[in-house]
């Protein structure tokens, strides 16, 4: 768990006012989509966390197979991402554009990296392969800020 870094001026202040008093809600600082955290414990280097979770199950056609989701990572991931990462078999639901919900099979990738003005670019690349080679209306992303240390 990482310590949160306040600043007044960018504080978010929430006042729920109720019989037993006052809640205060205090959001931390973004900045070019990082939250800026205390420097880490222990020898941890702050990187950034991206989060992709990839749909496996395609209309009118079988879900994607091992082989196929191996040379897409062979060919879209491995060469934007050398310095590792992390891919987990996955179960998921989503609500699609008919409103309909859908269970899918699907696969997590994880990735840490260091902040690096090709980043978002990379990251959009394989999210863009994915879509257009699979036929898939979206690949979820989330980002985050971690303290990591090996």
């Amino acid at each position: 768990m990482t310590v949160q870094r306040w600043r007044l001026p960018t504080l978010a202040l929430a006042f729920a006012i109720g019989a037993t008093g006052v809640a205060l809600i205090l959001a931390p600082r973004f900045q070019g989509g990082i939250e800026h955290t205390q420097g880490c414990g222990d020898g941890g280097t702050r990187l950034r966390r991206v989060e992709l979770v990839f749909g496996l199950s395609r209309k009118e056609r079988e879900d994607v197979s091992e082989a196929e989701w191996s040379d897409f990572l062979s060919r879209e991931v491995t060469p934007r991402f050398p310095d590792g990462l992390t891919v987990l078999a996955a179960n998921g639901q989503w609500r699609n554009v008919a409103g309909v919900i859908v269970k899918e099979p699907a696969r997590l990738l994880l990735v840490w990296a260091a902040a690096a003005p090709d980043l978002d670019q990379r990251i959009e690349q394989i999210r863009t392969a994915w879509k257009r080679e699979h036929q898939q209306e979206s690949v979820l992303r989330a980002d985050s800020a971690d303290c990591v240390s090996f």
